[in-house]
């Protein structure tokens, strides 16, 4: 800029000719004559130089759907590209619809891209369990505790189909314990029948590490409905990934901030579950939604609880108050307090080594001649020693 400036005033001295100043300024002709034209069109401000970027692009992505991703990450502001993407074909023809990319650069240009923390590579961590159809695994658990508007903590009980990922509910309690969870799980089972399994995590009130196959008293009721309860390592949550990530989305959606009361919450919670599983697109199924893959199971919910009958061969014994089954006269074998006024058969295995089960779950084995040389109780232990 300072020797366009300084070219024009030796220019308008009127000493020098044009040829003399292309040599001094070691330009060509054609470049002076353009400097000089521009000079004398808009003054000094037409020396600045101009940007090279074209007006018009072949490929420029249309208002309308500028306009549209726009609205979109206004309605949807924690989703990013590809989602924001995929709802776009329910509003505009697929040939105007521009690239994961472009929709990216077109929200960070209008300043609604947040910048991420760049994470330490991992290695990565897949589910212990990978089902193959819907309702083979759900999953279930309690989202850490929020506090509300009102000073009381909101704990939601979710409950979701591993393969699809479809939330059944989001249901908020004022405590994590046994009623609370049965009764929501009732409803889910009514309206959408039984799964095969039920993946948890060792948290009140679905396990126990303590206990006997880390079985609780809501296990056994699984079990009592044909469910067989399975639970990730103790402190391994990575292992149930799938529901944890479900579960980031709900707080970000739902918990900053929180509502006033249970009420209120519990709406933002069923807005929450009903944008999950109707509208947001998921990458794990290819962008569809949770709903669009998901079946209902053709398992119905039981209202009365089955009877089962032990094989003939085992030893039916009930479990008393205090958790323990009575063996001869005056031995004990410890189970579990959950298990009491319930049922178990034991089977013998030869050598005074007993298998117990409760219906057709295998408990654990207990050694018939320490009870009879120690005269004391024993405890069940999963394994052989």
């Amino acid at each position: 800029m300072e020797q366009k400036i300084e070219f024009i005033c030796e220019w308008r001295t009127g000493k020098y000719t044009i040829m003399e100043l292309c040599r001094s300024f070691e330009i060509s002709r054609p470049t002076a004559y353009k400097i000089i034209h521009r000079f004398e069109k808009m003054g000094y401000d037409g020396l600045l130089g101009k940007s090279r970027i074209p007006k018009s692009h072949p490929n420029e992505t249309d208002q309308q759907v500028i306009n549209g991703i726009l609205e979109l990450k206004e309605k949807h502001r924690l989703w990013g590209a590809k989602k924001i993407r995929k709802l776009l074909f329910n509003d505009f023809s697929a040939d105007i619809i521009p690239s994961v990319v472009t929709v990216h650069n077109i929200l960070k240009k209008n300043g609604l891209v947040s910048p991420q923390k760049r994470l330490r590579r991992v290695k990565p961590i897949h589910p212990i369990f990978d089902p193959k159809e819907c309702n083979e695994v759900w999953s279930a658990d309690y989202k850490g505790k929020f506090l509300m508007g009102n000073k009381k903590y909101c704990h939601p009980l979710t409950i979701a189909d591993s393969k699809s990922r479809f939330v059944f509910t989001a249901k908020g309690h004022y405590k994590e314990n046994l009623q609370s969870a049965k009764t929501e799980f009732t409803r889910v089972f009514r309206k959408y029948g039984l799964p095969k399994q039920i993946h948890t995590d060792n948290g009140s009130p679905f396990g126990s590490v303590a206990a006997i196959q880390r079985f609780t008293r809501l296990s056994y009721w699984f079990i009592e409905l044909g469910i067989m309860p399975v639970f990730s390592d103790p402190a391994h949550p990575e292992q149930n990934g799938r529901h944890e990530r479900m579960h980031r989305d709900l707080k970000a959606s739902c918990a900053k901030p929180s509502a006033y009361d249970l009420k209120a919450q519990q709406r933002r919670l069923n807005r929450f579950v009903k944008e999950y599983n109707h509208v947001r697109p998921h990458e794990a199924l290819a962008m569809e939604t949770p709903a669009s893959v998901h079946s209902f199971s053709t398992r119905p919910f039981p209202e009365k609880t089955p009877n089962f009958d032990y094989d003939p061969e085992m030893r039916v014994l009930k479990v008393t108050k205090n958790g323990s089954m009575r063996w001869g006269a005056y031995n004990w074998v410890y189970l579990s307090a959950s298990l009491q006024g319930k049922y178990v058969g034991a089977l013998e295995m030869g050598n005074g080594i007993w298998r117990v089960f409760y219906r057709n779950v295998f408990l654990g084995y207990f050694n018939e001649n320490e009870l009879r040389t120690k005269e004391k109780s024993v405890r069940l232990e999963t394994n052989l020693v």
